[in-house]
């Protein structure tokens, strides 16, 4: 694992929609209090005086900013139906073909498509421009129902909220959980929403006061290292395990189950960055009983076994 990517251009063109560039620019432009490293340089890259939504927006450079940068990101383009910049599209080609990891949000994919970027790939975007993306690059496996997809140096998202979910997956990757849950915090958010989850639930967010989740997901976080059933989630609610499930569907796009699977693999992977606990220790601190169990949902969920992922992270 190399050092944080840390210069990041975000593209800015006519048409594009004001939020995604707000995003992004708030998350890698404003570095968390009690950083313990250098946090990202960030430049704004376009041709001229853009139109953003309502705004007006001054780039500090042209597209030729992205030829030297870590990162670039493509917000959102308004319009669908007509072909992006031809300029844009193969400023990005080029920023990739020299290093660079590319990360569109949203509908920014058609940019990242029409640069021949996600040929072979999976990639989503917003749902309902989905379908419009499949048919017009036929090369591309668009997922609709997903939050984002990351695939190394390329990655996608959907629309509006998933901008913020991958954008703090990034910073996952390039600086770990505990600042990438720390800056969540300071900007009111979920510190993580795994990328598979579904695009279309009832409630995007987490559980507000009242709703039957709102004391049950807290008090299932203070017990991840205890064995736990559907029907232990259940009765703690209140509630029948066929009821709870259908509310776990709806807040959360997974199964109770699924969702505890996930929550005991991120309590993993922030014991392996901050503490030099066995793996063992780590294991029965997650909840997961073995080392065993441990590797095995932990190879299927983050794609490397839980020591290399210490010493890649570690390095």
């Amino acid at each position: 694992m190399s050092p944080a990517p840390r210069s990041v251009a975000v593209v800015a063109t006519d048409g594009m929609l004001h939020f995604e560039l707000a995003v992004a620019y708030e998350v890698f432009g404003s570095a968390p209090a009690a950083l313990p490293g250098p946090w990202y340089d960030v430049r704004v890259c376009g041709t001229h005086a853009v139109r953003v939504g309502r705004f007006l927006l001054e780039p500090d450079c042209g597209l030729d900013g992205l030829a030297d940068v870590d990162t670039v990101i493509v917000p959102a383009l308004a319009d669908v139906d007509v072909d992006p910049p031809a300029d844009l599209v193969e400023a990005v080609r080029a920023a990739h073909e020299s290093g660079a990891r590319v990360v569109s949000l949203c509908t920014g994919a058609f940019v990242l498509a029409a640069a021949g970027l996600l040929d072979g790939l999976r990639a989503t975007t917003h749902w309902a421009h989905a379908e419009d993306l499949a048919a017009r690059h036929p090369r591309v496996t668009v997922d609709p129902d997903v939050l984002y997809v990351d695939n190394g140096s390329v990655l996608t998202s959907a629309g509006k909220a998933a901008a913020m979910d991958l954008c703090l997956h990034l910073v996952r990757r390039d600086h770990g959980s505990a600042v990438a849950n720390a800056f969540a915090r300071r900007l009111v958010v979920p510190p993580h929403r795994a990328g598979g989850q579904a695009q279309f639930v009832t409630t995007p967010v987490p559980a507000e006061d009242g709703h039957p989740l709102a004391e049950l997901l807290p008090w299932v976080m203070r017990r991840l290292d205890q064995p736990l059933t559907v029907e232990d989630l259940a009765r703690q609610a209140n509630m029948s395990s066929r009821h709870l499930a259908r509310h776990f569907r709806s807040v959360t796009g997974t199964t109770p189950l699924q969702w505890v699977l996930t929550q005991r693999i991120r309590r993993a992977q922030e014991l392996l960055e901050a503490t030099d606990d066995s793996v063992d220790t780590i294991a029965s601190a997650a909840g997961m009983g073995t080392a065993t169990t441990l590797r095995r949902h932990f190879h299927r969920t983050v794609g490397v076994p839980p020591d290399a992922y210490r010493r890649a992270f570690r390095a």
